[in-house]
């Protein structure tokens, strides 16, 4: 589908980085009508990053502007889920019926936001996505997650799909962007940068049990988060006086414990027995609410995304990270890159744990780096808070939906 231009601000009313975001030079902000917005996606209770995103954007795009409303269609994979006053319908995955119910209710909106990883949605590469979209009439918003270099003609052939359907499609980074007009054909207008979205996190109480210097790296655990190059990088440092804590928080991912159990984390646990450091490496499996995380986040002294995947284009753990003024150390996948390019954090070859520790080493123990990048991190923060993005989507959900009629 085609797309006008449309000039998306930000809450302190600059204009998005990316000059080619849907534009037209129309200020929507100067007496729009209230819009309705249904959300589609994973949404807590369930315990997972893109549930905790889409329950985030759903109060940035219902808050600030009088009369708008965001209301969520939640995924669900079982028949009796919980309910939530901000849940209008379930989608439970292969159930026809609810599929047909979501359809009827999403097309009452003036548009649909969708938040699109392949693994969430039921089928291969999660192509039971398309039976929704495909028979949406009310405009679509796609929010991409996940944006692969080289994805299989299967799941090629799905985003294709989604991205007919699609009146614009959002991604999280100028390296997501470009990745997609690389791989998909699709008007580059119709794709829009916009960021994850973060909470400020630079103030409120602590944990007074955790121990400095401390580094933290959080999320689900599974293969492929690095933590064994993490472990091995701390170790390094235990000469140093004091000796890193390092924490590592997040419950086993539900698919990897479904397969493996817990023998990934056991592992890592093995591992820094056999290397000398297992009393100052916490592992924290419990599930974290919101303000638990934030919290544990502002508790420590830095965060390390030692990730093996040369190919993340989007990280909520990095933009929270940058959003609690916290030095980040990364390895160079290509959200890093670009984030971390303003001098927010360190960057280091994937699985070069010399590197790491002697970039740990410099966040730590040389207080003037540290405060440089704590400083760095506050100011790149400022166009990734929830107000800006929730702004630059009511913008964009105004141009999608602007002469839309609803039966």
């Amino acid at each position: 589908m085609s797309a006008s231009s449309l000039t998306l601000p930000r809450a302190n009313n600059t204009e998005l980085s990316r000059p080619t975001s849907l534009s037209t030079g129309v200020d929507v902000r100067s007496a729009p009508p209230p819009r309705s917005v249904a959300l589609v996606g994973t949404y807590p209770p369930t315990a997972c990053g893109l549930a905790t995103f889409t329950s985030n954007l759903r109060a940035a795009i219902a808050s600030c502007r009088p009369g708008w409303t965001a209301k969520v269609v939640r995924l669900v994979d079982r028949r009796t889920p919980e309910r939530s006053p901000d849940v209008v319908a379930h989608w439970i995955a292969g159930d026809e019926p609810s599929l047909a119910r979501s359809i009827d209710v999403l097309d009452s909106f003036d548009a649909v936001v969708l938040q699109h990883e392949y693994g969430i949605y039921p089928g291969v590469d999660g192509d039971g996505v398309l039976d929704l979209v495909e028979a949406l009439e009310a405009p679509l918003v796609a929010v991409l997650h996940t944006a692969l270099d080289s994805p299989g003609p299967h799941q090629r052939e799905v985003l294709d799909r989604l991205l007919d359907t699609a009146t614009a499609v959002t991604v999280q980074s100028e390296a997501a962007r470009q990745r997609v007009l690389a791989v998909h054909e699709i008007d580059p207008a119709m794709v829009v940068t916009i960021p994850h979205g973060a909470a400020a996190n630079f103030t409120g109480s602590v944990y007074p049990e955790i121990a400095h210097p401390s580094v933290l790296t959080w999320g689900l655990l599974g293969p492929g988060k690095g933590i064994e190059h993490g472990i091995a990088a701390v170790a390094a440092l235990q000469s140093r006086s004091p000796a890193p804590t390092y924490i590592v928080a997040g419950q086993t991912h539900p698919k990897v414990r479904a397969v493996d159990g817990e023998q990934y984390r056991e592992s890592l646990r093995a591992h820094a027995r056999a290397l000398g450091c297992a009393d100052r490496v916490w592992f924290d499996d419990s599930y974290r609410n919101w303000e638990s995380l934030r919290m544990l986040v502002r508790s420590v002294d830095a965060v390390l995304l030692p990730y093996e995947s040369r190919d993340q284009v989007s990280s909520g753990v990095l933009v929270e990270a940058v959003a609690s003024g916290k030095p980040v150390v990364a390895t160079r996948f290509p959200h890093a890159v670009e984030l971390l390019e303003g001098g927010a954090g360190l960057l280091v070859d994937h699985g070069d744990v010399d590197a790491m520790a002697d970039a740990v080493d410099q966040v730590l123990y040389e207080p003037q780096a540290a405060e440089q990048m704590a400083d760095a991190a506050r100011t790149a923060a400022r166009s990734l808070l929830w107000p800006a993005v929730g702004e630059a989507y009511r913008c964009l959900v105004e141009h999608v939906a602007r002469g839309r009629v609803v039966a």
